[in-house]
Parts: C-alpha cells; sequence; structure tokens
C-alpha cells in the first residue's frame, strides 16, 4: 500500500542565442492591424441546422462537431446525469453493439467521440461519407444497453471514492456549489444521485438533447461546399428529433453579506487548496471581456510574472503556485484566485490573495504590465489563427452569441486599445472584495484560523461534493469502545473474552478479489492469505500474469514485482508486517503502543458514523465506524513520501458484509492510492483451509 511510484518532470531550459536581450525593457508595441480572416460558408438544412464550414484541402482529411442546442438543465437528485449520459452515448447504437461499433470505427482509422451535448468525428477524406453514418447513427439511435449502464455505474462509484481522497476535486465541487447554487452548475453527483439515475432517465436525457432543431455542425478541412451539404442533408437533413429542452437560470449567485467562509474537511492534510471565487454576470458576448481577460492575466494568468505568483510564491514562499481564472461560459461565468498551501500558512495567503483582489480593483495597473500582458495575448491570438478550427470556431461564436459581423477581425485592435482606465473599471465592477466566497479544503485543525475571514463569524462545512454538512459532535464512546464493539459485532459475540477465543481458532485465511480500473481493460486478481502464528503472502496477477508478490515469515520476508524485481523488507517493514498480521490486527493495538483516539461523531446523509484515530508514532489513520452497527465503513491514510516529497492519501471503502464461517467480511471494497482508484469484488474467503505457500519459498 505504501509502495507509491514518484514522477519527476523535467524542465527544458530554452536555448539562449549568442545576443542576448534586455528583458527588463518592454518592447514598443506597434500598430495593431485588422486580422483579414478567410470567411466561412453557412447554410442552414431543411430541419434547422446551422452548418459551418471551414476549407482547408492542405491535407485529407475532415473533422466534424455536432453541438445540441438544449440548454443545460438543474439535475437535482439525479445530479450526474448528463456526464454519465455522455460517457454512455458510446456504448451501441439500436443495430449496433459497443464492440461492432469500436471495430467499424477502427477499420476506418477514425476518431469517433461524444460528450453530454456534442459527437466528434474526425477521419480521412475518403472515408467521410462512412464515418458520418456513424455518427448519424450515434446521434439517432443511441441504445444505452443496461450492461453498459452498469458498468458506467460501477466506474462513476470508484471515481466518486476518488473525489473524496482530491482536494482539488472537492474544491471545484464547492466552488460551483457556492457561486451556482438553483443552478445547472451546481449539478455535481454524488452516491445518493447515481444511484438514483436509471436507463430510461438517461434515454430521455439524451432524447431532448440531441435533436436538430437550434443545433450546430461544424465542419473543418479537406471538404468543398456543395460535398458538405450533399452530406449533411443525406445523413441528417430529415433527422426529426424531439424539441430540445430550452430554459434559461439567472447567471449569479453573487454573496452580498460580506465574505463568507466554507470549510471542506480533509482529515490528516497537511496542505490547504483555498480559492476566493465569486460568480460574474459575463460570457463570450460581453462587451468588455476582453479588458477582463487582461486583468485577470495580470492579477493571476499564467506565467511567474503575475501579481498573485509574485506575492505568494517569490515573495512570501507560501506556494509552489498561485493563479486567478476568469471560466467563461454560456449560462454563467465565475472567477477563482488560490491555489495549494502548508497548513501554517492557511490564513496568511488568504490575507495576501484578498490583498492582491482589492490592491486590482481600487489602484491602476502599471505600464509595463499591461504592455507585456498585452503582447502575450496577442501572441496566442496570433499562434490560434494557424489552426484550421479556429476559423471554423470563430464563425460559431459569431452566430451563437450574436457578436459584430468583425469581432475577430478587429479582435487585435481592440486589444491594443484597452487602457489602464479600462482594466480598472472592469476591475470595479466584477471584483466584490468585500463580498467574496471563500472555500478552503483542509485539515479541521485549521478551521479557527479561518473564523476572522467570515463576516458573521460562522463558516458553514461542506462535504466533498460541495453540499451543506453538519458539524461532528463529540464521541459518546471512547476509541477503544468502539474498536470493541467492531470486533464484537463482525466475529458475532458478546463479549471481548469470545472475541480472544475466535481468532485463536482462526488458523488459516484465503482471500481472493477481483480488482477493477476506469483506465485498465482488463481485471487483476488479488490472493491474500496467512496462517498462524506469523506467516502471510499476497500475490496480485492479471491473465495468469504475476505483477507483484509478497511473503512474510514472521521475521524475515520479500517483495517482488515486474519493474523491481525482488528486494527483501527491511527491519522497519518487518516490524510493520508484524503489527497488521492476522484478521483483527485491533487486538494487538496496546501491544503495539498504538493509540486509538476518539474524533467524534459525524454525519454522511442519513447515516452518523464513529470517527477515530490510530496513532503509530508518526503515523495516522483515520476509521470511519457505522453508528448503528459499528460495521468499518472507510479508512484514510496520509503516507510520507520520501526524501520529502509530496505525501500521499490511501484510502479504502468497505460495503456489502457478508457472513462466513461466523464472521462478517466486506464483499466490497474501494480503494484509492493517491489518483489510482482500484474497485474490489471479493471472489471468495475462505477459513480454516488448507493453503500452500510454497510458490513463494526459495527453491
Amino acid at each position: 500500500m505504501k509502495n507509491i511510484k514518484y514522477t519527476l518532470l523535467l524542465i527544458l531550459i530554452p536555448f539562449l542565442g549568442w545576443n542576448q536581450v534586455d528583458r527588463s525593457i518592454v518592447p514598443t508595441a506597434g500598430e495593431a492591424k485588422e486580422i483579414k480572416l478567410k470567411d466561412s460558408e453557412v447554410f442552414t438544412t431543411a430541419n434547422g441546422i446551422t452548418v459551418i464550414l471551414s476549407e482547408n484541402h492542405k491535407i485529407p482529411r475532415v473533422a466534424i462537431n455536432y453541438i445540441s442546442g438544449a440548454d443545460e438543465r438543474i439535475e437535482g437528485d439525479k445530479a450526474g446525469l448528463s456526464s454519465m449520459a455522455g460517457e454512455l452515448i458510446m456504448s451501441g447504437t439500436s443495430s449496433l453493439t459497443k464492440d461492432e461499433l469500436d471495430n467499424k470505427i477502427d477499420f476506418i482509422g477514425a476518431n469517433l467521440s461524444a460528450s453530454e451535448n456534442s459527437i466528434r468525428l474526425s477521419c480521412l477524406t475518403k472515408h467521410f461519407s462512412t464515418g458520418l453514418s456513424l455518427m448519424e447513427d450515434i446521434a439517432k439511435n443511441a441504445s444505452f444497453p443496461k450492461d453498459e449502464v452498469d458498468r458506467i455505474k460501477k466506474q462513476a462509484e470508484s471515481n466518486l471514492s476518488a473525489t473524496k481522497s482530491s482536494a482539488d476535486e472537492m474544491a471545484n465541487n464547492a466552488v460551483v456549489k457556492v457561486n451556482f447554487s438553483g443552478h445547472p452548475y451546481s449539478n455535481v453527483m454524488t452516491e445518493s444521485t447515481l444511484e438514483n439515475i436509471t436507463r430510461d432517465d438517461l434515454l430521455s436525457y439524451y432524447q431532448n438533447t440531441f435533436t436538430p432543431q437550434e443545433s450546430y455542425i461544424v465542419i473543418v478541412g479537406d471538404i468543398n461546399r456543395e460535398d458538405a451539404e450533399r452530406l449533411v442533408n443525406k445523413h441528417f437533413g430529415s433527422w426529426e428529433g424531439k424539441k430540445p429542452y430550452k430554459k434559461k437560470y439567472p447567471s449569479t449567485n453573487r454573496n452580498s453579506g460580506g465574505n463568507k467562509v466554507f470549510f471542506v474537511d480533509k482529515p490528516g492534510a497537511v496542505q490547504s487548496v483555498i480559492y476566493i471565487t465569486f460568480p460574474v454576470d459575463m460570457d463570450i458576448s460581453s462587451s468588455d471581456q476582453i479588458e477582463s481577460k487582461l486583468l485577470f492575466n495580470i492579477l493571476g494568468g499564467g506565467g511567474f510574472g503575475n501579481r498573485l505568483m509574485q506575492n505568494l510564491r517569490e515573495d512570501k514562499a507560501y506556494t509552489y503556485g498561485c493563479y486567478s481564472r476568469l471560466s467563461l461560459t454560456d449560462n454563467g461565468s465565475w472567477i477563482s484566485a488560490g491555489g495549494n498551501f502548508r497548513n501554517e500558512v492557511t490564513d496568511s495567503a488568504i490575507i495576501e490573495i484578498m490583498y492582491e483582489l482589492k490592491n486590482i480593483a481600487t489602484n491602476l495597473v502599471s505600464d509595463k504590465e499591461l504592455s507585456m500582458t498585452k503582447a502575450s495575448s496577442s501572441g496566442r491570438f496570433a499562434r490560434s489563427l494557424e489552426q484550421p478550427s479556429t476559423v471554423a470556431r470563430f464563425a460559431l461564436n459569431s452566430i451563437k452569441y450574436n457578436l459584430d459581423k468583425d469581432y475577430y477581425q478587429k479582435y487585435l485592435q481592440n486589444l491594443n486599445n484597452v487602457s489602464k482606465e479600462m482594466v480598472l473599471e472592469v476591475a470595479e465592477k466584477y471584483i466584490p472584495f468585500e463580498n467574496c466566497n471563500i472555500v478552503v479544503v483542509g485539515n479541521s485543525e485549521i478551521i479557527d484560523k479561518l473564523l476572522p475571514f467570515d463576516s458573521d463569524n460562522n463558516i458553514e462545512l461542506l462535504d466533498p461534493f460541495g453540499n451543506p454538512k453538519e458539524r461532528m459532535r463529540p464521541s459518546d464512546l471512547t476509541g477503544n469502545e468502539i474498536i470493541n464493539n467492531y470486533l464484537m459485532k463482525v466475529t458475532g459475540s458478546t463479549d471481548m473474552t469470545e472475541v480472544i477465543k475466535k481468532n485463536k481458532s482462526i488458523k488459516t485465511y484465503k482471500e481472493v478479489t477481483e480488482l477493477s480500473m476506469a483506465q485498465m481493460p482488463g481485471a487483476l486478481t488479488l490472493t491474500k492469505m496467512f496462517k498462524s502464528p506469523k506467516t502471510s503472502s499476497m500475490k496480485m496477477e492479471m491473465n495468469g500474469m504475476v505483477l507483484q508478490s509478497g511473503y512474510f515469515t514472521g521475521k524475515k520476508g520479500f517483495n517482488q514485482n515486474m519493474q523491481t524485481g525482488k528486494k527483501d523488507l527491511t527491519k522497519e517493514e518487518v516490524e510493520e508486517k508484524k503489527k497488521s498480521f492476522g484478521l483483527f490486527p485491533q487486538l494487538n493495538y496496546a501491544k503495539n503502543k498504538i493509540t486509538v483516539e476518539a474524533i467524534g461523531i459525524e454525519p454522511k446523509g442519513s447515516e452518523e458514523y464513529y470517527v477515530i484515530k490510530i496513532i503509530d508514532g508518526e503515523n495516522e489513520e483515520f476509521q470511519y465506524f457505522n453508528k448503528n452497527d459499528f460495521l468499518l465503513s472507510n479508512t484514510l491514510s496520509i503516507v510520507t513520501a520520501p526524501e520529502g516529497g509530496e505525501p500521499t492519501e490511501n484510502s479504502v471503502e468497505y460495503s456489502d458484509y457478508k457472513e462466513v464461517d461466523g464472521i462478517l467480511f466486506p464483499q466490497t471494497q474501494i480503494m484509492s492510492f493517491g489518483n489510482v482508484t482500484f474497485s474490489g469484488a471479493v471472489i471468495s474467503n475462505t477459513i480454516n483451509s488448507d493453503i500452500d505457500f510454497s510458490e513463494f519459498k526459495e527453491k
């Protein structure tokens, strides 16, 4: 569990020429010229699809993108419906299974994919008609087979478990929730909303989203107007879909009662994720979006020269990175500023971020800042014109957002004309530095530091999915009492004497688990065995090939994998193995000088859980037990990285307990190690059966 891989990212240093340039001197900006853009072809099919064609005959390839005209919707107790539907659209049609569809796509060497509101195809020109027929089938006849729905649901369960281990994911959930309550952007899937989603729900969403009415088709590549129009009409011109879902929502949920702190507890975290965030009434069609983009590039855009980086990284050394982001969308936009910070500087980091927000909203930016940001923005825009898809995207935006016909032609001119005063004007308009949402994900030990930042002195607690969470209340049992109740429950005992007796009666144990991972096509088989008094082994294999194994005799042992080969256990690893031996290592906590501390009772949905902290030297693990039956629900531990690397969070969720020879075992386990998550289904549990360690012994 502690064998974590760490990847070192190499930074390539650009080649320096003979002639050195004084980079402290900002180059004089030349006059921005009007851009000459080739007009896209635009036509409309009889059933209402707007088609945009951008010809490019440099290579014999065509890309086409269908974009639904349906609006997003509030999903409520079925949150996550749209994203799940997007994953399932490619899972087969009324005439093709998923495998058959995949084979046809591979045969013509095409790329065909879908999301919750679009379908994208890219292929050679000679295969375009064939590819378009497959795209048509997906748009009209996606079948959502039950086995695929079940598979995606299982995968989603693993992803949700991983979310609870990711501070960044939890922070992102909180940001959209606090900025957009009662809005489609607050659709965040949870375990309960996932359970509520049915195949009929998915089909209904698909049929009311993928329709011809008010939709767009964008074509880029090696095809002329005549052929494009003929093929689009052939495959999509007679399409009769349902009326698309249409509804507009208020774009903002801006706070007006002072700054508000929202906290997500991440036990054991050594860093805090901080986002100062607020919604803005802006979209791509807004008249001041150019000025706004310049503003937020100066504040915290990409690169080390922005204000947040200079202050919080270069000057204060609070973080490796601190940025701001303007998220422009169709139905509401928001701004966030922040990053990851050490626990001990959480409050100081908030102070500095708030200072930079207030400073840029009340004072003019410098000439140097504005000139350099204009230069980098102009460069990015110019480079984008090298892509054939850019012209088509510009045409789509112009139609969809009703932009001026010469908006993009004059983009660089308008960019160059932005003054410091104009930047300050949009800063005053959009930055409510006294009415911000302050989102923090971190260790609850820092929560008292956050109180001064909340105008009401009342921090709102959120769960990992951004939903309100009740405060943990004191435990009515000690940590050891909780552990004892758990042991009596799983062994069917009435007291600890009976627990100890049953434990001594268990001479051997074997468990076989099938592990699956979303990113991995095949399944792994994990086999664990132990034999009293101290012998144990583990083996992980795929299709009969052993990927990893381990063996322990009570005094020595080894770990072995395909990458590193065989390595003997160190003295420290031997001692750790001794502590964790057997079905119930909890019985040896006192002997091994492991402290058990009751943290409290934590509400989760309709259930409540006892939370205890296991302290073994510098190592800590949090364990959660259902208050009703004392069964272990999940564990959470922080693994320290070697050589001062970033610590990794490991977690295991347990469910579906089943009795085997008088002992309750969880049949489902979801294991997350850093960013890797496995779903485990127990195939067999056997007690006091003959087991064979011969394959692990040295020959």
